[in-house]
């Protein structure tokens, strides 16, 4: 059960381009997957527990099917490239593979130093393209900010979650060979380096963004 409160966009997110990484297409994006998603889990961010995708069809794009299929422990791309195919919709032999996206449950540090649990704490998409390969990370908390989303500062909440992400972004760097760039701002925050960039304080509180929740 949620504990937080979660934005309806995202608070900071990071992307990368992986053509260098390897080569577009299913398999590498499962292998991709199954490697940022081990690191995540490492660190506590994000232990998977479903992979959802829609089916696209070229020239005319989403079929109106979404598929979820249940994970659990470590992640093999060649027993999920099997089992995706065969929930393939049969009314659409040709269909393709769109945006993967994985979620699952990680853990995050009141300002006491209890851990909790928390449902899609990260989120991770990796692009299945037959041309293109990309990932992004994305969070939709507010544990990440030196402010709450009412506005009132919170630097022990910060301080006991914020490297951990941090930490895990850099080492997902390594892994893939490639820096990390932000993605677009939204009204919830922008990423800035490994972590989300301050807010403008007045009279000592940031903005209140809870109109929007």
């Amino acid at each position: 059960m949620s504990t937080l409160m979660r934005a309806p966009a995202e608070c900071a997110s990071w992307e990368w381009e992986l053509d260098g990484f390897a080569p577009p297409g299913l398999n590498s994006a499962l292998m991709t997957v199954a490697r940022m998603s081990s690191l995540l889990r490492d660190h506590g961010l994000l232990e998977p527990d479903a992979l959802k995708w829609q089916w696209l069809v070229a020239g005319r794009g989403g079929v109106g099917v979404t598929t979820s299929l249940a994970l659990r422990g470590k992640l093999d791309e060649a027993e999920l490239a099997q089992r995706i195919e065969q929930c393939r919709p049969v009314g659409f032999p040709d269909a393709e593979i769109g945006a993967l996206t994985v979620s699952g449950v990680g853990t995050w540090i009141d300002a006491g130093g209890v851990q909790h649990r928390e449902p899609d704490l990260v989120g991770l998409t990796v692009y299945a393209d037959e041309r293109h390969l990309a990932a992004e990370v994305a969070v939709f908390h507010d544990i990440w900010a030196y402010c709450d989303f009412s506005g009132v500062p919170h630097p022990d909440v910060q301080r006991r979650n914020a490297p951990r992400l941090a930490a895990a972004l850099q080492e997902l760097e390594l892994l893939l060979g490639a820096a990390a760039e932000p993605g677009d701002p939204t009204y919830f925050g922008h990423a800035e380096g490994y972590g989300m960039e301050m807010p403008d304080l007045i009279d000592g509180l940031g903005p209140d963004l809870t109109d929007m929740l």
